[in-house]
């Protein structure tokens, strides 16, 4: 039987840092299933096509390829992982996310991906949809001002020029779109171990992890 470990919570609780480093500690694969919507993101952007066309976004997921290489995510042949944060990107994920064209097209990737190998996901669905009968599930959570200061700190690092208050502002957009959006919406799965990740280190946060899946 294949390990799976879903990882869920809001934007910036800090679950992709938190996730690679369980990956690393149990050798399983991470999967960025954010990446993968921002991914698609990027591709329409691109192509001018908005969230509100369905029809072309259809034609657009049909003749897309995703795949991860380690960290990188290669978006139709072309590592696209350094734009994938870009708050461009960040300010548009969430319509595009909602898209329920999209969502099943990533979905099925993301469980044929599970099937094949030992996995952990992190996202809004994963323990909820995507990993349903994933034997660990846990759910991050973090103010909204905590997680806005690490997303600002993480954009001044690469050299960004960027507003905490906009910061701030779309991270509470985030939150109200992906918590009330018609698909898939983002929830605490019933048996997720829940984690307020305020005030802790990301070494901490990955502890507290590791030791529940041990104890299991």
């Amino acid at each position: 039987m294949k390990i799976a470990i879903a990882i869920d919570g809001p934007a910036g609780a800090g679950k992709s840092t938190i996730a690679k480093i369980v990956a690393n500690k149990f050798n399983l694969m991470y999967i960025n299933t954010g990446f993968m919507y921002r991914a698609v993101t990027l591709k329409a952007l691109r192509n001018n096509i908005s969230a509100s066309n369905i029809d072309e976004i259809c034609t657009l997921i049909q003749n897309t390829d995703i795949y991860f290489e380690g960290d990188d995510l290669i978006l139709d042949g072309e590592n696209v992982s350094h734009y994938l944060t870009m708050p461009n990107i960040s300010k548009n994920v969430s319509s595009f996310a909602s898209i329920s064209e999209i969502r099943k097209k990533l979905v099925k990737e993301m469980q044929k991906m599970a099937e094949k190998y030992d996995v952990i996901m992190d996202g809004r669905d994963i323990g909820t949809v995507v990993l349903k009968n994933a034997k660990y599930k846990f759910f991050l959570t973090a103010t909204a001002e905590e997680r806005a200061t690490r997303r600002y700190d993480e954009l001044l690092k690469k050299g960004l020029q960027v507003s905490y208050d906009e910061i701030l502002e779309d991270i509470k957009k985030r939150d109200y779109l992906d918590t009330n959006r018609d698909v898939d919406p983002l929830k605490k799965a019933i048996d997720a171990i829940e984690i307020d990740t305020t005030g802790l280190g990301i070494e901490d946060v990955a502890n507290k992890i590791s030791q529940y899946i041990e104890r299991r």
